[in-house]
């Protein structure tokens, strides 16, 4: 499909750059079928799902990934986005063109990494001096790694630490934030609960190329980035459950929902999965391992728009982002969020 059909005129004033608080006070725009678009809050999350259906959060933590340093004399930025090994993470590099093979970065706080391959796409490899675990140098010498439409406006802060993180967060490794759980609150999951709505978390660590523009002119030529994730066999074997009792997958956040569509097969049975995922998500897909997703408001012609226009179809999306522009909704990453339920 062409790329251009996913773009959209988004109002600068438009793009959050803080969270609400309390963090379930924010907006919800319920998109149910062909029903007409309704305007509630987050709060009001436990009165539009059915007892038996269950929300699935990811526990990625994200990690101070954005270094900056210097090789010689020339400044050097580092956004981390995929564990290689203990030692060595693949980077995007601010930069990169005075980099070479073989050059030392050093970094703040006396971190240094060699720049040992250049990949196809452009980000390098950087193999980390010591005997440190990599995370452990991040935390003395990196900042969180925001999304552009934010640091390009505003510095980041020591608040961003808390507001960057779900309530979720267990597992280092992520260097974007699963955002839609950031409007969740343990008062918010305390209702769900009483209402009989269950909950269950799988791991993807997100990576930067969540943060890159979609530059080809067809979708058919665009690369995702791959990123690793997992599903236990039995928070498997409890989705499957649910789907057998007549309850419904509702994924938070679309990395939730490409891992479990990673890991189902044709039959709607979701698997164990431990591994590397690359799934492009657009219009056409038959989705087989969830039946509504918990979402913020994405980029025009970003793989994540395309992604809600395959589960919603294009024109519904549109219409609905219309409204809330409108409306007057906050987007991305600190913005609103949405309940995309098909029609069954």
């Amino acid at each position: 499909m062409r790329v251009d059909l996913f773009d959209f005129e988004l109002p600068p004033e438009r793009i959050a750059l803080r969270p609400v608080r309390p963090r379930d006070s924010a907006r919800m725009l319920v998109v149910a079928g062909d029903q007409p678009l309704r305007d509630l809050t987050m709060r009001d999350l436990p009165q539009q799902l059915r007892r038996g259906d269950v929300l699935v959060f990811n526990d990625t933590r994200v990690i101070p990934a954005q270094l900056e340093g210097y090789r010689g004399e020339a400044r050097i930025g580092a956004t981390l986005h995929k564990r290689i090994d203990l030692r060595r993470w693949q980077a995007f590099v601010r930069n990169a063109k005075r980099l070479h093979p073989g050059d030392l970065i050093e970094f703040a706080a006396g971190v240094t990494a060699t720049a040992e391959e250049r990949h196809a796409d452009g980000s390098w490899t950087l193999a980390f001096h010591g005997d440190e675990p990599v995370e452990v140098l991040l935390h003395r010498a990196g900042q969180v790694p925001l999304p552009p439409y934010i640091a390009g406006r505003r510095a980041i802060d020591e608040q961003d630490r808390q507001d960057y993180q779900t309530m979720f967060a267990a597992k280092d490794g992520a260097v974007a934030a699963p955002t839609a759980a950031l409007h969740f609150t343990p008062e918010l999951i305390g209702a769900l609960t009483e209402a009989g709505i269950g909950h269950e978390t799988l791991t993807l660590h997100v990576g930067a190329g969540t943060f890159l523009p979609v530059k080809a002119d067809d979708t058919d030529d665009h690369q995702m980035h791959a990123e690793w994730g997992t599903i236990s066999p039995e928070v498997a074997d409890r989705l499957n459950a649910v789907r057998r009792a007549g309850g419904r997958i509702i994924a938070v956040g679309t990395t939730s929902l490409r891992l479990l569509e990673s890991a189902a097969d044709d039959a709607r049975v979701i698997h164990p999965f431990s591994g590397d995922t690359a799934i492009f998500i657009t219009p056409g897909y038959r989705f087989k391992g969830i039946d509504g997703l918990v979402t913020n408001f994405h980029l025009p012609k970003s793989t994540l728009f395309m992604l809600v226009s395959a589960l919603m179809g294009l024109e519904r999306m549109q219409a609905a982002y219309a409204h809330a522009i409108a409306h007057e909704y906050r987007f991305y990453s600190y913005g609103d969020g949405s309940l995309l339920l098909p029609a069954e």
